[in-house]
């Protein structure tokens, strides 16, 4: 049975974890609060642009001359997985929930007989799929020191991964990431981005008949590579938001459960404190009946 000390001292250290997972959901919801704005200011964005790439590709598909971007290499044997996580933990099931999503996609391509490369976006994806498949990951991006996520930090992955498919290294890349829904729901999500594949935006843009000029396959050259760091800045953006709820759900839950510890550990303190107290008491009656 602990002593009264040890369990004082346990008591004022569960304290003074109370106060830290407080303060860093505080912190978090402050974090969110701008991040949600950022994700949420870049979905109109991002499904008008993927409205108008979908005409483009419709126009485009089943042309000899359609960028490889679109068309593909006409393979499927080497798969580039971007996993995006988390540079820092404390954010609940977040980064284990995408990890979770990126290993049965390795599992499934591994069973159809595909080569899987993986690229990995933040330390916490880097270090849970290093046990399992280190000689998988070629290679990894390091987000440590950017405080606030812009289009150019998207840019230098999406040239990163352009570069591989240039170079004939992959023929599809796919990316997974938490799409935010609110604190307490964030939703896994793989999407591909090579071959690009857009959403079809439903019968009354497919039938829309547009002329572009200069042909679809010049836009295409151009916009497809826009095309892929702006996914891959939706998916940041949708990470920084899942991320910061995530946090700030999981500090919630510290915080109250540090509650509930002191509560019980205070009631355990007392009760040994009074039984200490008794038994002085005791002590001090059974010697003065003595004399």
């Amino acid at each position: 049975m602990p002593s009264l000390k040890d369990l004082k001292n346990r008591i004022e250290s569960v304290k003074s974890t109370r106060k830290i997972t407080k303060a860093m959901q505080m912190v978090a919801a402050a974090k969110l609060r701008r991040a949600q704005e950022a994700a949420e200011a870049s979905r109109p964005y991002t499904e008008r642009f993927n409205a108008v790439m979908a005409g483009l590709s419709a126009a485009a598909a089943g042309s000899d001359s359609a960028p490889r971007l679109l068309s593909g290499t006409g393979s499927e044997a080497v798969h580039l997985l971007v996993v995006m996580t988390a540079e820092r933990g404390l954010c609940g099931g977040f980064n284990s929930s995408i990890v979770k999503l990126a290993r049965a996609k390795v599992h499934e391509l591994q069973r159809a007989g595909k080569t899987v490369k993986i690229l990995t976006v933040g330390k916490k994806g880097r270090d849970q799929l290093r046990r399992d498949f280190g000689s998988l990951m070629v290679g990894h991006v390091d987000l440590t020191a950017v405080k606030r996520l812009s289009y150019a930090d998207a840019q230098g992955i999406a040239k990163d991964v352009l570069g591989r498919f240039d170079s004939a290294e992959f023929d599809v890349a796919t990316i997974f990431f938490s799409r935010f829904q609110s604190v307490i729901s964030q939703i896994p999500t793989e999407q591909q981005i090579i071959p690009a594949k857009f959403e079809d935006q439903g019968e009354g843009a497919s039938a829309t008949v547009y002329d572009y000029e200069p042909g679809e396959e010049e836009i295409l050259a151009d916009l497809l590579p826009r095309g892929v760091a702006t996914q891959i800045f939706s998916a940041l953006l949708e990470n920084g938001a899942s991320e910061q709820g995530s946090r700030m759900a999981a500090m919630d839950n510290a915080t109250r459960n540090a509650g509930e510890m002191i509560e019980k550990l205070t009631i355990q303190y007392n009760r040994s404190r009074q039984a200490a107290i008794t038994n002085e008491l005791i002590e001090i009656i059974s010697g003065a009946e003595a004399l």
